[in-house]
């Protein structure tokens, strides 16, 4: 004892693992797949082992096709009696399930750290109260979903497939909504982590969860890919890699499956020079060497400002020194093990090819496990940008700095990625921290903390690491969807012209030209398309537009972005004044419809009028759908600010030319979004005409440009563009399919009708749907008090 006081060192403090072992040898150590309510017989297995030792801990059924469409099939049957069930009694379950996980919470730590790796402290203090808070929200939100989501529905069966790095969390916070809502679900876990998924199950029965309602299936990529493509299940959540959303987004494109993709990070740990440096050094042990760097949000990348990076680095590497990595069931470690030998070869690759380009390591020293997937902490230091530590995702204990010296600059550098996940801020001006949150392209802010996560705040990123958020009002959506889209039918084939005697022709001779920029501008191409009207007559032409016009469309969109930071009242005024125009001159724009289309004078009518409607009610809409400030169980507020999606490419629907163009465009630029329009080829002089709308009405040059030609061909390069944020297309299945497909190459938010007979004057059209499509959910995590 008098060494101890002596010298300050921590003695072991190791778990007992021994009813985690209890556990394993009651089931043989060795598991089926848990399907309607009951245990499989164990089939064709493979190991799971604890990475701490390479001690195999059980056997785990892989589970092929049979075993999917047995789940599926299981969570179908279920799917009626659930959905059912009022709020109330949904509500119970999810209760039972919450405090069977507190009353087996040390058993789950144990189980978890043994299959997975990661401290023990963090499994009992961090993820398994996070596990049983979401059952318990999750619970709320069942009984009250009828008032807070009226009219909507949920999918059905959801396919859910999980990461390894927090095995039970990420079972939570796809459980708990999809049940909340109605939904039954077949659910993978990673195949390094499957055991307290399978404990997990058994609570299941326990409490009597009607059976099917939860059906656990175990395996590796192959179990996933059938569960992604099976065609009776309606929505898929995937938390993963980027590789694999991408591959999942073009799986299910056309398939008409809801999908929600939480994807990888390389999220910027931002520090500047009036920050709490002792804080902020905390702040990122926490942010990188928690779960030995393998987390999605982790804080990778440190941006410290210049005049304080030496004294900030000389704080760190002297905090590094006192890091424990070891045995992650001893209670005094602080750096556990890799989940598996694989990913400590990818770490070990990484840094192999971050010395090649001439980054300076530091690792401090220190006695390393003999057995294990161990890797020492990492400081890089001596690196660009341009350097491969600093832009690729290396999920390990591994840190890449660089400085900056203006906010400015700090910005750029954290935006310097194609991810947007997570970001972290420090400093002790608040007034600076809430100047750059907004400005950090990320889907979660944390300032002056990091990692901070709770069930009623949305977790989910921009650009790459996916779209769909999990936790809070916005992750519960994600599971429900409008009754009225459920019902629709597919569309009838639209009668279009076809040419008459070339001889006669209406006498007008006009070709129309693209507006990009702010300008009309000749097409590219050098090339005009006839326009028809609806007895096959000659009415104008208007510009054939190829993908170096759609190149100028988009980096005319991409220079206009600044459209989102006028305030909503400002964006809302010019819509007004957009629908006002558009009223004052509603004779010529319902003549131009009757004359290309045929339509009687009474309905060429309503559609302008209709046209200005919406105009309106986006108006409305722009400074009224907004965020809200969460209220997590932490001395912090969560603020979900409503941010645009940025470039989004429109191809407007074939029929309703002007009110379905309309009744894309105006919700997208009211949520200060910048576009390209495709109006419809078979109609497009409608919308040409509109621009000259746009021209007096204080539209800022940019913010709409409009490129005529055929459809499928535009949007299919506008699919393709990596400037372009969001797509959406009205048109038919097949030709949604191929825009979904291709949306997957920066992980675009994609929105298509996939063929079916969308209502253009449906006044469901004028509300929340599409404004939710053309935004996305930042939270910022602002502390407060002492």
């Amino acid at each position: 004892m008098a060494e101890i006081f002596e010298t300050l060192e921590y003695g072991a403090a190791p778990e007992a693992p021994g009813p985690a072992l209890d556990w394993l040898a009651a089931h043989g150590r060795k598991f089926g797949h848990f399907i309607d309510g009951d245990f499989t017989r164990p089939g064709k297995t493979f190991a799971s082992t604890n990475p701490a030792n390479g001690e195999k801990l059980a056997d785990i059924s892989e589970a092929g096709k049979a075993d999917v469409d047995k789940a599926v099939k299981a969570a179908r049957a279920a799917f009626p009696g659930w959905s059912q069930l009022s709020g109330f009694e949904r509500a119970k379950y999810l209760y039972a399930i919450a405090r069977q996980i507190q009353k087996e919470s040390r058993l789950f730590a144990v189980l978890e750290t043994l299959d997975n790796g990661k401290p023990i402290r963090e499994t009992r203090d961090i993820d398994i109260p996070l596990v049983a808070r979401h059952f318990y929200h999750h619970a709320g939100w069942a009984q009250h979903l009828s008032k807070s989501f009226s009219d909507h529905v949920p999918y059905g069966v959801c396919g859910q497939i999980i990461p390894w790095n927090f095995p039970l969390l990420m079972l939570a916070w796809k459980i708990a909504p999809a049940l909340a809502a109605g939904n039954t679900v077949v659910l993978k876990p990673a195949e390094f982590t499957s055991l307290t998924a399978l404990l997990f199950a058994e609570i299941c029965a326990r409490i009597g969860l009607p059976k099917g309602v939860v059906n656990i299936v175990t395996g590796a990529g192959e179990t996933g890919e059938a569960i992604v493509t099976h065609p009776d299940i309606d929505k898929i959540a995937f938390t993963g890699s980027t590789e694999v959303g991408k591959i999942i987004r073009r799986a299910t494109a056309g398939s008409g499956k809801g999908l929600s993709l939480e994807l990888g990070g390389k999220s910027p740990f931002v520090v500047f020079e009036d920050a709490d440096l002792d804080s902020a050094v905390e702040g990122l042990v926490d942010a990188i060497w928690f779960n030995q760097g393998q987390v999605c949000c982790a804080g990778s990348r440190l941006l410290v400002q210049e005049s304080i990076e030496a004294a900030f680095i000389a704080k760190i590497k002297q905090r590094m020194k006192t890091l424990r990595v070891g045995d992650p069931l001893d209670k005094s470690i602080d750096i556990g093990a890799l989940v598996a030998p694989v990913q400590v070869e990818r770490v070990l690759d990484l840094l192999k090819a971050g010395r090649a380009e001439g980054g300076e390591f530091y690792s401090p020293d220190g006695d390393m496990p003999q057995k294990g997937c161990y890797v020492r902490p990492t400081l890089v230091t001596g690196i660009s940008p341009a350097h491969t530590l600093a832009s690729e995702e290396i999920f390990g204990p591994v840190l890449v700095a660089m400085s900056f010296r203006t906010p400015e600059e700090a910005v750029a550098l954290a935006n310097n990625t194609k991810y947007g996940l997570a970001a972290s801020v420090w400093t002790e001006n608040i007034n600076l921290a809430l100047d750059i949150a907004p400005q950090i392209k990320a889907g979660v802010v944390w300032i002056n903390s990091t990692n901070q996560f709770d069930a009623a705040v949305g977790f989910g990123g921009y650009r790459e690491s996916g779209f769909g958020r999990e936790g809070g009002r916005e992750g519960m959506a994600a599971y429900l969807k409008p009754a009225w889209e459920k019902k629709l039918k597919a569309a009838p084939d639209l009668k279009l012209p076809t040419p008459a005697d070339a001889s006669e022709t209406t006498g007008i001779d006009r070709t129309a030209k693209l507006y990009i920029g702010g300008k009309q501008a000749r097409p590219d191409s050098g090339y005009a398309r006839p326009v028809l009207s609806a007895d096959g007559k000659h009415l104008g032409e208007v510009g054939e537009g190829n993908r170096k016009d759609i190149r100028n469309a988009v980096e005319a969109a991409r220079a206009a972005l600044g459209w989102s930071n006028a305030t909503a009242h400002n964006r809302a005024q010019i819509l007004y004044y957009l629908g006002e125009n558009l009223d004052y001159r509603k004779t010529e724009f319902a003549d131009r419809i009757r004359s290309m289309t045929g339509a009687s004078a009474n309905a060429a009518r309503r559609e302008v009028d209709l046209s200005v409607e919406r105009l309106f009610a986006f108006a409305g809409w722009a400074d009224k759908f907004d965020g809200a400030v969460h209220n997590p169980p932490a001395r912090m507020m969560a603020v979900a600010m409503v941010e645009p999606v940025g470039v989004i490419g429109i191809a407007a629907p074939l029929e309703s030319a002007l009110l379905g163009a309309v009744s894309l465009l105006a919700p997208a630029i009211a949520m200060g979004n910048t576009t390209v329009l495709i109006p419809s080829s078979a109609y497009p002089l409608a919308v040409t005409d509109f621009y000259q709308v746009l021209e007096t009405s204080d539209v800022p040059s940019g913010v709409v440009n409009i490129v005529t030609g055929d459809a499928k061909s535009l949007a299919t390069t506008l699919a393709e563009h990596d400037g372009v944020d969001g797509i959406w297309f009205a048109g038919s299945l097949a030709d949604s399919t191929e825009i979904e497909k291709l949306s997957a190459g920066n992980v675009k938010q994609s929105w298509t009708t996939r063929g079916l007979a969308f209502d253009w004057a449906d006044p469901a059209l004028e509300g929340d749907y599409l404004l939710g499509k053309a935004t996305q959910i930042k939270n910022v995590w602002v502390p407060y008090g002492a």
